[in-house]
Formats: structure tokens, C-alpha cells, sequence
């Protein structure tokens, strides 16, 4: 059963802190075989899921240290219908990984949340194809189909939201959107962006926001940004814009690298945890509303942890 469906407290206002790039920590730094970039593919093994909570579990005890509320973002990211085909997957196998997956969470909380730490349970939703390069675009009613089938299974297992991460087009954002919105579950959508600021697809956060909120009556909760450096959007995100204060949420890259140059690259770059931290500080001090707060490829609980000392000294 949902805990925080009805009523998200990351929509207070207060900060919130989220994971980093869960599949750059489990290759680079834990040595594991995240064939397509799967996570969720570890929970076939005792030793995988081990591996996974003890993943989670860092940033629920890190969250419970500064005193700040969680979010806990499943490892289903590449948990759809393609993505499982390739690794074997059926529909119904695949519906069961993404319930096991959100239940692993709610024992990671009910170890971890205290009264000044709810942690919350969202749903992680990837996008169809690839995360950088968006070859194949669906209309919205063919994402909502799409899609549908996974935040079913979140639903059913008691995630709190759902989140799709690194969306690249507005399609497939909207499809999202409508199928959370048609099953009774909060969504999130967060936009990857190019060095320039804009969507793979080309288009501006500002047009795609403003596209999805018409769309499909204002469904998200709030947007995120992520899979980007800081450097990429920083600065078009103008304080003042409506379209702006939808935004509650970054989870940013390590490197300034573009998404071209981190495919090819072989080695993780990790940047720097103090810039970043600084960089994240900077955006809240422009931004107030920016309050759920972590990181995606090459960052780990290092990353986080700078964020979250230089925004609570702030």
C-alpha cells in the first residue's frame, strides 16, 4: 500500500535528497555486469539484490544523517518492454521485477525512515530507446500504451509516484504523464538536455514544459532536469519564468562532457564533488524552489553529500 500518494511531502517545499547514478556506481565502482545498462537485472540474483539494497540503503542512512527527507528512485530504469525483451524478459516476469524492485524499497525504509526522514518511493520509468540519442519517436497515445504496463505494476506495488527520467522528446513525455495520470499515481518527468540546453530532440525545456503542462492539463507533479552538467542549463533557466518554477528537481552529471563524448569515453569521469556542490548551490540560491536534489551518471553518495552540506550550510 502507498504511504505518501496522496499527499508528497517533497511538495512542501523542504529538501529533499534523491540517489546518483546508480548504473556508473555498479560498473565503475562495485565491478558489476549491467548488460544494457539494466540494473534492475540484478534482482534475478540474491547477490545482485544484496548489492542493490546496500546501493539504497547508503543514501537512506546519508538522508537520515543531515536530517532531510529521501526520495528512493527504483532500479527499473531500463525496466520496459524493449529493454526486457533483450535480456529475455516476458511481460508478466517483466511486471514482477518492477513489484520486486519497489518492494525491495519499502524495507530499505522501513529500516531507515524517522519522523525528520519520510522517504518516499517512486517508480523509475526510462525512456524507450536510448537515453542520448532518441532514433525512434511515438506519438503520446502510442507512449501511454507503451508505458502504461509499467506504471501498473509501480501502482499495484505500492510506489508512492512515478518518475520518468531522461526523457529526450515530448512525446514520450506526455504518453508518461497520461498513463500515470489515467491510473491514479503522481508523475514527475525529467528532461535530459544537450550542452546547449536544449533536448536531444531539439527542442527548449521551456517548449517541452509548456507543451506537456497544455497537454495533458498540468498531470506533473513538478519537472526535474538530469543527465546534464550544470554548465548545459544553468543558464537558461530564467528565476522568473513560470515555465521555471515547475522545475523542483536536479539530478545532474559529474562530467561536462556532452552525451557524444560520455558514450565514447571508456573511463568514468567523476568531476569534481565540490564544484558540483557549489554549482548546485548557486542554482538554489537563483532557484529557491529547486529542493529534491541528486545526481545521475558518474556521480555516487560522495556527490551527494557535498550537495547536501553546501545547500543545508547555505
Amino acid at each position: 500500500m502507498a504511504t505518501y500518494r496522496k499527499a508528497l511531502p517533497q511538495l512542501s517545499g523542504d529538501v529533499f535528497l534523491t540517489d546518483g547514478g546508480i548504473e556508473t556506481t555498479l560498473i565503475f565502482h562495485e565491478g558489476l555486469e549491467l548488460p544494457y545498462f539494466a540494473a534492475f537485472d540484478l534482482l534475478k540474483t540474491p547477490a545482485g539484490e544484496a548489492a542493490l539494497r546496500n546501493y539504497f540503503s547508503t543514501y537512506a542512512a546519508l538522508a537520515k544523517q543531515y536530517g532531510v527527507g529521501c526520495i528512493l528512485e527504483s532500479a527499473t530504469w531500463r525496466a520496459n518492454a524493449d529493454w526486457g525483451a533483450k535480456l529475455g524478459y516476458t511481460p508478466e516476469t517483466l511486471a514482477e521485477v518492477n513489484r520486486r524492485a519497489v518492494a525491495m524499497l519499502q524495507e530499505v525504509r522501513q529500516s531507515y525512515e524517522t519522523a525528520q526522514t519520510p522517504i518516499i518511493i517512486s517508480g523509475c520509468i526510462g525512456p524507450r530507446g536510448d537515453g542520448y540519442n532518441p532514433v525512434d519517436f511515438m506519438t503520446a497515445t502510442t507512449a501511454e500504451n507503451y508505458h502504461a504496463p509499467q506504471v501498473m505494476a509501480f501502482r499495484d506495488a505500492g510506489a508512492d509516484l512515478v518518475t520518468a527520467i531522461t526523457m529526450t522528446y515530448v512525446d514520450e513525455a506526455i504518453g508518461i504523464a497520461r498513463a500515470a495520470k489515467a491510473l491514479g499515481v503522481p508523475v514527475v518527468l525529467s528532461f535530459t538536455v544537450e550542452i546547449d540546453g536544449k533536448l536531444p530532440s531539439g527542442q527548449t525545456l521551456r517548449q517541452a514544459i509548456e507543451q506537456v503542462d497544455a497537454a495533458t492539463d498540468r498531470a506533473p507533479v513538478y519537472y526535474m532536469i538530469n543527465c546534464a552538467h550544470p554548465t548545459h542549463f544553468a543558464d537558461v533557466l530564467e528565476p522568473d519564468a513560470s515555465w521555471v518554477a515547475r522545475i523542483h528537481g536536479l539530478r545532474a552529471n559529474a562530467s561536462t562532457k556532452s552525451h557524444a563524448e560520455l558514450d565514447e569515453a571508456e573511463e568514468l569521469d567523476e568531476g569534481d564533488p565540490d564544484e558540483l556542490a557549489r554549482q548546485y548551490g548557486d542554482l538554489r540560491n537563483r532557484l529557491p524552489q529547486l529542493n529534491v536534489l541528486g545526481g545521475c551518471c558518474g556521480t555516487n553518495h560522495r556527490h551527494v553529500e557535498a550537495i547536501f552540506q553546501t545547500v543545508l550550510a547555505a
